[in-house]
This record gives C-alpha cells, structure tokens and sequence, in this order.
C-alpha cells in the first residue's frame, strides 16, 4: 500500500512537471511568433486587402437557436464588418422564442424562393428570408435536430462564397476583424485551408449599437478568471501549435475555412458535440490521406468578443460539456494515433490531447487522493510535498501570468492598470480553487458521456441587448 503511494504521488509530480513545462515551450513559442505577426501585419495594410480585387467573398454563417435576446446586436454588428464583399446567412435552428421575429422586425425579411441544395444532410428548412434593408442577409429558417452542427450544415448549403466564417450568434466581431483573419490566406491561398481568430471575453465591457466601444475586465471573479483561461489558450496553446500546423481546434465562434473543402467532407458531423474540434480533426484525417500539402493556421490579433458564463452552474454545464466533446471527437479518431500517414497530428497533436487534456482530470483527481491518504497514514514525505506546491501551483501561475503579460505587451486591450493588477492577482486564484473545481466540472463530462448522456444542455446568458454586459 505504501510503495504504491509513493508511485502515485510520484507519478503525479511528474504529470505535473510534464505539464508545465510543455505549456513553458508554447509560451516561448507563442512569445516569438507574436512578434513576428507584428511585423508581418505592418508590412499588409489593411486597406490593400480591403482594396484587392482578389480578395475572396466570405459567407458568414450564424447558428441561432432561442438567441432574441442577443439576435438585433449580433447581426447588426455583423452588417457593419469592414469587408469588401459579405454575405451573412442566420440559421433560424428551430428557435422556440421569439428569434425570427425578431429578425423580421428588424431587418423587414420577406420570403423567397431560391434554390437550396442539400450538399450537407440537416434537418428539414421550413423556409428563406431575405432583408429588404440589406440584401447581403439571408435567413434560413429550419427545424432543430438539437445540435449546432446540423444547422451549420444548414448554412452551408445556402452558401454561395469561396470561404466561410462561423461566428455565434452571441458574439461581436470587431470592424476589421476579417480584413485581419484572411490575410494569411491571401498569403497563401493554394496551402491555407482554414484559419482561426481569437475569442475573448465580453462580460464587463461596454457595447453600443452592436460595436464594441470599452474594453474592461469583468467584475466578477468567476467571469475574470475566465478571461485568463482564454488568454492561455488562445495566445499560448493556440499560437503554438498552430506554428507546427497541429492546431486541432478552431473557435465555434469564429473561424474561417474554405467551402469546398468543408462541403467535401460532408459538413460538420451533425450529432458531434465538440464540432468545431471535431471538423478540424477530419479536415487533418481528410487533407492527410489525401497527401495535401495544406496549412491550418491561427491569428492572434481579429478580435471576436463572447460573452462568458456569469454563474457556477452555466460554467459547469460548459466545462462538462466540452470535455464530452474531447471524448466525442478523440474515440472516433484514435486510428489516428502514432500512424505515420498522419504525421505529426497522430504523433504529437493527438496523444497530447488524450494525456494531457481527456485523462488531466482522472490523473489529478486520483493524485490529489493518494497525497490525501498518505498524508493521513503519515507516509507523505514533507520535502515532496513542497516540490509537488512548487512545480504543481507555482510554475502553473507563473504560465497564466506569461500570458497576461504577453497580452499587456503585445496587444494591451486592457488599458487600465488597474485591470491589469487585478488579472496578474486572479492567477495565483485560477489555480486554487478554481482548478479543483474545473476538474470535478471535467469529470462529470467524462461520467455523462460514459454512461450515454450526450444532450446539450443550455447555459443562462444575458445576452447582447443591454449596453454593457456584467
């Protein structure tokens, strides 16, 4: 009993250790490729792309189920996008409140008869609209089949540009956040077939007619913490494995691919419950088989603003949900592993999903317990468990805070150092509790999904209607 925990208390010393400093070489690696997106974006001003007569149309394609509260603010917003030609399609996915009314009222929609294709298979359309105030929008209005997937695909079908840009409905794009996130396929259109933005927090800051007019951090604790979450994962995670072309996963809420490619695999799984993992998973299985020489990358700097979850419960809910989403993307896809036609996506992008993603919460819940129990029979080394403290909470507070301040140096969105000071003193929170409670929400997907219950639960928003959201 005693010599296995100490294996186990070793074992999780060194998971931990692992951790830390894979997440230290992102860190180094996002730091450099940050500077040198700098330099890249000033050498492309955003006029010549705006002004290029090769710059390709996008479609953007917006899901929309029970979104009133949100729908006026979010297109309105998506209307105002500086891009030379944009067609924007709001899938009505079954809404049960006042969603397309909402739409109507605001945007004069008048019913047509166009041709619709189903390329990708989706539940069945109930009908077209198009705006009388703005003929770029289009809303496709459908039955539900319970799932963000199915009405992507719905949107897809009504398609008619080059390129794609999903964005959720309860998120603001900045201005030129398009003109920002093609210009690594005007780079590169023949190898780039997809590329992802990043997604930042909302709560806390000030809206007006649907622009984004004051970035603040938000008020509370949970929603601040959130923030720097998203800061590692999208400034550090992201940006490093994008740099290898091993991103896995491109934000739900905004991201841009290529049509064809995306209709060529037959759109987004439709029962998927991480689909945007899971469409960028079988973009990689699809392009590698194919032996396409391809890229998928990532830009740091096209903001897309969401608004987080303000309560435990919705948290939770997100949290469990997205990891059984991971379960639901990585079991499909485990014939990929360590398989050298799938290069370095079976042999370095997957397995670090599966070690250091899917089983993180089983090994530290397990670790915690054995450090619980050999404490309590006395055989719990006192020079371990200091070095477990450092290397365990330490170096992962020292990770969080690399990313704020490669926020602060980089792209200093927060311009009040107050904010500042608050979000450098959340991560020394983020670790403890918070972490522990993250892990029991992890769990739970785990649980959920073993035992079959894989429904999409909704979290309580309050949505894009009021100027400034808490």
């Amino acid at each position: 009993m005693i010599r296995f925990l100490e294996i186990s208390n070793l074992t999780l010393f060194w998971y931990y250790l692992a951790t830390n400093l894979t997440y230290l070489a992102m860190l180094i690696i996002a730091l450099k490729t940050s500077a040198q997106h700098q330099r890249r974006l000033e050498s492309h001003r955003l006029s010549w792309v705006k002004d290029a007569p090769m710059t390709p149309p996008i479609t953007i394609i917006v899901p929309a189920h029970n979104e009133e509260a949100s729908i006026r603010v979010a297109i309105r917003n998506l209307l105002e996008l500086d891009y030379p030609e944009l067609e924007i399609i709001v899938v009505n996915d079954g809404s049960e409140d006042r969603t397309l009314e909402e739409l109507r009222e605001e945007f004069c929609l008048r019913r047509v008869r166009a041709v619709y294709i189903p390329v990708t298979k989706s539940a069945p359309v109930r009908g077209l609209y198009r705006s009388d105030v703005d003929s770029r929008l289009v809303v496709v209005d459908k039955q539900s089949a319970g799932s963000k997937a199915d009405a992507v695909n719905a949107g897809l079908n009504a398609a008619t540009s080059p390129y794609v840009c999903i964005v959720d409905a309860d998120s603001v794009l900045e201005r030129d956040a398009l003109l920002r996130i093609m210009v690594p396929v005007l780079e590169d259109p023949k190898r780039v077939v997809a590329v992802g933005g990043i997604v930042r927090v909302l709560n806390g800051s000030e809206l007006e007619n649907g622009q984004l007019q004051r970035v603040r951090l938000p008020r509370k604790s949970l929603e601040a913490i959130q923030v720097i979450e998203y800061l590692r994962a999208f400034l550090i995670g992201r940006e490093a494995w994008a740099q290898g072309n091993m991103l896995m996963i491109i934000a739900g809420a905004f991201g841009v691919f290529r049509t064809d490619l995306v209709r060529g695999i037959g759109g987004y799984r439709a029962n998927s419950m991480g689909e945007d993992l899971d469409l960028v998973a079988r973009l990689h299985r699809h392009l590698r088989e194919k032996a396409v020489d391809y890229e998928i990358r990532f830009v740091p700097d096209p903001m897309c603003w969401t608004e987080a979850p303000s309560d435990l419960r919705s948290l939770g809910r997100q949290r469990a949900r997205w990891q059984k989403g991971l379960l639901d993307v990585l079991w499909p896809n485990r014939d990929m592993l360590f398989r050298p036609r799938y290069g370095r996506i079976g042999c370095f992008a997957l397995p670090y999903l599966w070690l250091f993603e899917l089983f993180a919460p089983v090994m530290e819940t397990v670790g915690i317990m054995t450090i619980i129990l050999a404490a309590s029979l006395g055989v719990l080394s006192r020079e371990f468990f200091l070095q477990f403290l450092i290397f365990g909470y330490a170096f992962a507070t020292v990770i969080s805070m690399g990313s704020v301040l490669q926020e602060e140096i980089t792209y200093k969105r927060y311009n009040d150092w107050k904010d500042v000071v608050r979000l450098v003193s959340y991560c020394f929170l983020e670790h403890f509790p918070y972490r522990q409670m993250h892990m029991l929400w992890r769990l739970q997907g785990l649980w959920q999904y073993l035992r079959g219950d894989h429904e999409w639960k909704p979290l309580k928003r309050k949505g894009l209607a009021t100027a400034r959201v808490e």
